[in-house]
C-alpha cells in the first residue's frame, strides 16, 4: 500500500494567503492532468462502440463497451473516493489514471489478438480513467471559497477540452498509424488513451503537493479544535448532496444513451470515420468548453436554475437528434452539441450542490459514492441504448433520453419548495 502522506497539524493551519497560493498551484496541476485525461477518455466514446460492433458482429451489442467502461468507472470511483479519504487526492487520482492507461493498452492487445474476453476485461479497467477524470474536478474545490466553487469545477472541466476534442479528431490519423503497426485501425485511439492516462497519473503523483484535500481536512480540524461547540462526530452530508447526485445521474443517463449510439447511427447512414470524429469531437467540446461560463452562472445565479437548464437543453438535444435526417451532418452536430451542453450544465450545478452539502471529514467518501451512481447510470444507459435502438430506432432512443432528463425538474422543485436546497448558494 502507498505510504500515507503526512497531514499538516491542526495547530499549524495556514493563513489565507498560503491557502490562496496552494489553491492556484492545485488548479495548475489539475489543468495539466485534465488536458491529458481528456485525450484518454475520448477514445472510448468515439470508437468503442464501432470496435465492439466489428469484433462481435452485432449492432445490438454495440453499447457493451460503454456499459463495461462505465461499470469499471463505478468501481474506480468507489476506490478513488476511499483512497482519497485516507491518503489524499494525489494518491487516489494518480493510481486511478494509471489503471485507466493499463486498460487502454489492454484494449489494443485485444484488438490485435481478436480476444473478446480480453477486450471486455480491458474496457472494464479502462473505465478507471473515465472515473478519475471526473473525480479530478473535486480537487479544485477542496480549498475554494464557497462562492467560487462553481468556477473551480469549471476550470477543471474546461481544461479537459483540449485533449478531449483533439482525441476524436485524431481518429483517422491514429487509425493510419495503427494500421502501419499491424494494429486494427479502430484500436488506434486507445494507443493515445493509454499514453495520455499514464502521463496524467504521473503528473498528479509528482506535482500535487501539498495535497489540497489533506490541507482542507487539517484546516477543518483546526477550526473544530478552536470551537468547542463543534466537538463530536463529523456531520452527515446534507440533502443537497442527494439532490446534486440526482441531477448528475439523470443527465448522465440521457447523455450516454444518445451519445453511444450516434456513431453506429451515422455509420448506418454511410458517414465516414472522419465525420464521426467531427461530431463526437464537437460533442465533447460542448461537454467541457462552456464550463467557465457555466461555473460563473452556477456561482451567480445559483445551482438550481442551471440544473433546470440542463433538463431543458437535454430535451432539445433529444428532439433534434430524433427528427434529424440520418444523412444530415449539420443537424447531428447540433443535436450532439446540445447534448454536451446539457450534460455540462448538470454536472457543474450538481457538483456544486454536493460540495456545498459536505465537509472534508465526509467529502471524498461521499463524492466517490455519488460518482459510483453516476457511473452505474452511464453503464445502464450505454447497455440499454444498443438494445433499444436495435428494437426500435435511433429517433425513439433520442426522444426517450430527452424526456428522461426532464425528470430532474420535479426533484429540483421539491428541493426548493421544501427549502432543502436554496435557489442560490
Amino acid at each position: 500500500m502507498p505510504s500515507r502522506e503526512v497531514e499538516p497539524a491542526a495547530s499549524a493551519a495556514p493563513d489565507a494567503a498560503e491557502i490562496a497560493r496552494v489553491q492556484r498551484r492545485t488548479l495548475g496541476v489539475v489543468v495539466t492532468s485534465q488536458v491529458l485525461g481528456g485525450a484518454g477518455l475520448a477514445a472510448g466514446i468515439t470508437v468503442g462502440a464501432l470496435l465492439a460492433q466489428d469484433m462481435l458482429g452485432s449492432e445490438g451489442l454495440a453499447g457493451v463497451p460503454t456499459a463495461l467502461f462505465t461499470l469499471g468507472s463505478a468501481l474506480a470511483a468507489f476506490l478513488v473516493g476511499r483512497l482519497t479519504q485516507r491518503w489524499g487526492r494525489r494518491i487516489g487520482l494518480g493510481l486511478g489514471f494509471g489503471a485507466g492507461g493499463l486498460g487502454a493498452f489492454g484494449v489494443v492487445a485485444a484488438a490485435v489478438t481478436g480476444d473478446v474476453v480480453l477486450l471486455f476485461a480491458s474496457l472494464f479497467v479502462y473505465g478507471a480513467g473515465t472515473a478519475t477524470n471526473l473525480q479530478a474536478r473535486y480537487a479544485g474545490t477542496d480549498l475554494a471559497a464557497p462562492e467560487k466553487r462553481g468556477t473551480a469545477v469549471s476550470i477543471a472541466l474546461v481544461s479537459t477540452t483540449l485533449g478531449a476534442v483533439a482525441g476524436p479528431n485524431l481518429v483517422e490519423p491514429l487509425g493510419h498509424l495503427a494500421t502501419g503497426l499491424g494494429i486494427p485501425a479502430l484500436a488506434g485511439p486507445f494507443l493515445l488513451a493509454g499514453a495520455a492516462y499514464l502521463a496524467a497519473g504521473a503528473a498528479l503523483l509528482a506535482m500535487l503537493r501539498p495535497d489540497p484535500f489533506l490541507l482542507a481536512r487539517s484546516i477543518e480540524a483546526a477550526e473544530r479544535a478552536a470551537s468547542p461547540e463543534t466537538d463530536g462526530p463529523a456531520p452527515r452530508p446534507g440533502t443537497g448532496a442527494y439532490v446534486g447526485a440526482a441531477v448528475m445521474v439523470l443527465t448522465q443517463i440521457a447523455m450516454v444513451a444518445i451519445m453511444t449510439m450516434t456513431p453506429v447511427h451515422m455509420r448506418a447512414h454511410h458517414h465516414g470515420l472522419g465525420a464521426v470524429g467531427l461530431v463526437i469531437g464537437l460533442h465533447v467540446a460542448a461537454m467541457f468548453l462552456p464550463s467557465l461560463v457555466t461555473g460563473l452562472l452556477v456561482d451567480r445565479l445559483g445551482r438550481i436554475p442551471v440544473a433546470v437548464a440542463a433538463g431543458v437543453t437535454l430535451l432539445a438535444a433529444g428532439g433534434v437528434a430524433a427528427f434529424a435526417p440520418g444523412d444530415s451532418l449539420g443537424l447531428l452536430i447540433l443535436a450532439l452539441v446540445l447534448l454536451g451542453l446539457g450534460w455540462n450544465f448538470g454536472l457543474i450545478s450538481g457538483t456544486a450542490l454536493v460540495v456545498d452539502a459536505t465537509v472534508p471529514a465526509n467529502r471524498a467518501r461521499t463524492q466517490g459514492t455519488i460518482d459510483v451512481g453516476i457511473a452505474l447510470a452511464g453503464a445502464g444507459g450505454g447497455m440499454m441504448s444498443g438494445m433499444v435502438m436495435a428494437a426500435t430506432s435511433y429517433a425513439f432512443l433520442s426522444t426517450a433520453g430527452g424526456f428522461l432528463a426532464l425528470l430532474l425538474i420535479p426533484v429540483l422543485i421539491w428541493a426548493h419548495r421544501s427549502r432543502k436546497v436554496p435557489v442560490a448558494t
